[in-house]
Parts: structure tokens; C-alpha cells; sequence
């Protein structure tokens, strides 16, 4: 695995286990208020990255262009925005940190469906 399929794999597993702490962390303390962002670290963070990568593993030439790098900026950037953000609500202190992490997670899936579409056919 090299390229965009490496790093799109290589950050799913930074996030997992910062998720994976934090799970435990939570369950250590009983306080499980910041569960959904918990939850949110591990579904987009973890599991979506760590499919975009694999798809990237198996079509190379989709990650082989400017837009895949681009791709892997907005996907991070929104999971870094989308999960202090949805602890900030949690906490009462404004939902804009969280609806830019939405804007940019949905903006990242959307440019990944412009890549499948213009690969396709394009296996290894």
C-alpha cells in the first residue's frame, strides 16, 4: 500500500486508536457525554478513511490524481472540525466548529463518488 491508499489507512488507524482511548477513558470514568463524537471519531474516522483507502489500494490510477490528494485534505480536515466539534455542542458552547466538520465530511464524500464514477473500470 503507497500513495493517497497510505495515508487514507495510515490516518483511519491514528483515529481508531485515539477512539479506542477515548472509549475506554470514558467507560474507566462512567461519563459518557461525548459519546456520539466518540462514536462519530470511529465511524468516519476509522471506518470511512480506512475504506477510502482500501479503494484506493485496489484502483490505483483513482489515487494517483490531484483530486485524491484533495480528497484526503477535506476528508481529515472535516473529522478534525466534526468530532471537538460535536463535544463543543455537547458542551453548550455553538454548533459552528460541528457544521463545518459536516460540510467538509459530506464535501469528501461527494468528490470520493466523482473519483469512483471517473475510474471505474480503472482496476489493477
Amino acid at each position: 500500500m503507497q500513495g493517497t491508499a497510505f495515508w487514507f489507512f495510515i490516518t483511519a488507524v491514528v483515529f481508531v486508536i485515539i477512539g479506542m482511548a477515548w472509549g475506554i477513558f470514558m467507560a474507566i470514568t462512567g461519563d459518557h457525554l461525548h459519546a456520539p463524537a466518540h462514536a462519530h471519531l470511529n465511524l468516519i474516522g476509522w471506518v470511512t478513511m480506512a475504506l477510502f483507502g482500501v479503494y484506493y489500494h485496489l484502483v490505483p490510477a483513482a489515487g494517483e490524481s490531484r483530486l485524491a490528494t484533495i480528497h484526503y485534505a477535506v476528508a481529515t480536515l472535516g473529522v478534525l472540525l466534526i468530532v471537538p466539534g460535536i463535544v463543543m455542542v455537547n458542551e453548550g458552547a455553538g454548533e459552528g466548529l460541528a457544521k463545518a466538520g459536516s460540510v467538509l465530511t459530506i464535501l469528501s464524500m461527494l468528490v470520493f463518488l466523482w473519483i469512483v464514477i471517473s475510474t471505474r473500470g480503472k482496476t489493477a
